[in-house]
């Protein structure tokens, strides 16, 4: 998209920001959100102006990831821009960037002043984050780690669903990705490398099954 000076590339022209989301909020009949990043380059964040520009042509949230388009996803997210935005728009800002913990969750919620968080990144392979992150702010405690049974139900029913929705062709390859994220962890690398070279859907889950068999076992 930003070969084609779209997406997050539109940072650097907020004239024309002004009238796409003008266009936009005009055309339909349901709020409008909007999703940005801090600025284009960490030299010209241009963050709280792009968010009161989407404030004052109706946009009823605001996602902001932590980073400039130029940073990507390298280095580390920064909230002081967040926090900046979230002080000038009255519209919910929601904050995204490196929320991997409830620790993290409550720090970012706390430091930007944030209405929500968005996370994306942190749920591949732990998609019980939510959960976690939920039940830690409203306790201050820390949920239990996952049972084994359920991380595996829920890997299986993640496959089902990826075979569901791509094919046999593509929910194959689609699953050795996701699969990496659920089992990351340097003791896993000969279970990754077995997974990926099995070209049935039946295969992969069947080699699933019996990780869990073992584990279970041990």
């Amino acid at each position: 998209m930003n070969k084609k000076l779209a997406g997050s590339a539109l940072m650097q022209n907020p004239p024309l920001v002004k009238e796409i989301l003008q266009a936009v909020v005009a055309a339909v009949n349901v709020p409008v959100t909007l999703k940005i990043r801090t600025g284009w380059e960490p030299e010209h964040k241009n963050g709280v102006q792009i968010a009161q520009i989407a404030e004052n042509c109706g946009i009823a949230s605001l996602a902001v990831h932590g980073r400039t388009r130029q940073c990507m996803y390298r280095g580390n997210a920064e909230y002081d821009t967040i926090k900046a935005i979230k002080q000038n728009v009255s519209i919910p800002v929601v904050a995204n960037g490196d929320i991997d913990s409830p620790e993290k969750a409550r720090f970012v919620l706390e430091y930007t002043g944030a209405d929500a968080l968005m996370i994306g990144r942190g749920a591949q392979g732990r998609p019980w984050i939510f959960r976690e992150i939920q039940h830690y702010l409203e306790t201050g405690n820390k949920l239990a780690p996952i049972e084994v049974a359920e991380q595996r139900q829920v890997m299986l029913e993640h496959l089902t669903k990826l075979y569901d929705l791509y094919g046999e062709y593509k929910g194959i390859r689609f699953a050795r990705k996701h699969m990496g994220w659920y089992l990351d962890q340097e003791a896993q690398r000969q279970f990754r490398a077995d997974f990926n070279r099995l070209e049935t859907t039946a295969e992969q889950y069947s080699l699933v099954e019996c990780y869990f068999d073992e584990l279970v076992q041990n």
